[in-house]
């Protein structure tokens, strides 16, 4: 496997330390020199061919994490945190943050930890009754804040969980669906399934260990919820074991967690690894069929895809994300190098803001972002009904995409021509952070641009960037 000028210190020393080995130890396994392991893991030298074949064949370790998208994945957070308007000099350069994001990951985070606890600590000092005489009113990151970069930044794939999840499928009968399956689970362990009329999807009582689901849920939700139930019941050590490494700052972040993760195991086995990876490369991707073909819902699909990163067996890298009609980004997961807005919503130029004026219909989407990266995009709106007439239906928009190469992978974008220049739209990340200057629906000027205000001249913007 020939990989030219790949710089990965801090994957190498990730790996040294898991093994627990001393560089000469981990230097004399992979047949170099001591000096030589030194400059690779200070990223001083590029990782050399013999030492990845060294670290497949002697540790069994899978090369392409080598190239992970975690340094990427920093920048595009630095990036964003360093347009704050309470950083009022210059921004760094580009390049000084990749350096930091490849040699020190762990003091880009904290930084990235500090500009979170700032901007938490901000928003309480805007409302007086959380920021005067308050107990609690100390700082910390927001737990939802701290569990989504927890998925971020593990590629939102949780290898334990998933094979467990996969397990569980294997011990299906035959002929038996997955909620039936799901139900014989739950009997097992002494718990009684019902049915009501509520409005909340699920209810446990572990006193009485009754389950009770709500009539009005889909068949694609109803067995999701009983999934996620049996994680919960059956799974509690290995949850907890994941919940320990992640070292959460507040019982909340672990709380939220810990559905967080019960939500992973659920997809994992209404969607098993192996079988869904070969169903999604059999059928190029189609979303219905794979939906029609697992009993999952269309959003329950596009989400797992963005899963499948399994050391050893990985699908396409897809960036998954939901929106709301207010443009609000409720659900974000990168695999690939585009990075999403960690606060505001997502860029107005992109297709799944356009799927609510157009629903039931796929949109596709050839983009690129100011770095030149391309991608194919696919949006779709997705509504979930109360399942009664007083309950209202909430409404969202889907996006799924992939770089621009792994196209011909998926029936979406069959007929496009992916090497016109012309057919990609200009998307970005952040307006405060996207340098294009006559982009006809930036909300705010670049935060690293001087602008000047002609008062006898009005273009696309109301200012010009210089």
């Amino acid at each position: 496997m020939a990989i030219q000028k790949l710089y990965a210190g801090a994957k190498l020393r990730e790996l040294r330390g898991r093994l627990s080995l001393t560089q000469k130890a981990f230097a004399d396994k992979l047949g170099v020199s001591l000096p030589y392991l030194n400059q690779m893991e200070n990223n001083n030298r590029p990782v050399s061919t013999a030492v990845v074949l060294g670290l497949a064949q002697e540790f069994g370790f899978d090369v392409t994490e080598l190239q992970s998208g975690d340094e990427a994945r920093l920048v595009g957070d630095m990036r964003e945190a360093l347009a704050d308007p309470v950083f009022t000099g210059p921004a760094p350069a580009l390049a000084d943050m990749r350096l930091v994001a490849a040699n020190a990951p762990a003091l880009a985070r904290a930084f990235l930890d500090l500009h979170a606890a700032y901007r938490q600590t901000h928003e309480r000092l805007a409302s007086l009754d959380e920021a005067l005489g308050r107990e609690d009113a100390r700082l910390r990151p927001s737990p939802w804040e701290e569990v989504r970069d927890f998925f971020h930044y593990c590629d939102n794939y949780i290898d334990p969980i998933d094979r467990i999840a996969e397990r569980f499928v294997r011990q299906c009968q035959p002929g038996e669906t997955m909620a039936e399956a799901a139900i014989r689970t739950l009997s097992a362990q002494g718990v009684t399934v019902g049915f009501t009329d509520s409005t909340d999807v699920r209810q446990y009582d572990p006193a009485t260990k009754t389950l009770t689901m709500s009539r009005f849920a889909s068949p694609a939700t109803l067995t999701f919820q009983l999934l996620l139930q049996i994680a919960l019941i059956t799974q509690a050590p290995l949850l907890d074991a994941t919940l320990d490494l992640a070292r959460f700052q507040s019982d909340e972040a672990r709380s939220i967690a810990r559905v967080g993760l019960a939500n992973y195991y659920a997809g994992a086995a209404l969607m098993p690894y192996t079988g869904f990876l070969a169903a999604a490369q059999q059928t190029r991707h189609d979303l219905e069929i794979l939906a029609s073909r697992f009993g999952a819902s269309l959003e329950q699909v596009a989400h797992r895809l963005s899963t499948l990163q399994r050391p050893g067996a990985k699908g396409i890298p897809f960036f998954f994300v939901r929106v709301d009609q207010a443009g609000t980004i409720t659900k974000r997961h990168s695999a690939t190098t585009l990075q999403f807005a960690r606060y505001g919503g997502a860029c107005p130029l992109w297709n799944v803001h356009q799927a609510f004026e157009l629903p039931g219909q796929f949109l596709r989407q050839l983009a690129e972002t100011p770095d030149g990266a391309r991608y194919f995009c696919l949006a779709r709106d997705v509504s979930k009904s109360g399942g009664a007439y007083n309950i209202p239906t909430r409404r969202y928009a889907i996006g799924l995409g992939c770089e621009v190469r792994h196209a011909p992978a998926l029936v979406y974008a069959d007929h496009m021509d992916t090497a016109a220049a012309e057919a990609y739209a200009p998307i970005g990340i952040s307006c405060r952070i996207c340098e294009r200057r006559n982009c006809h629906q930036r909300s705010v000027p670049p935060l690293e641009r001087q602008l000047r205000v002609d008062p006898d001249r009005r273009g696309i913007l109301p200012y010009q960037l210089d």
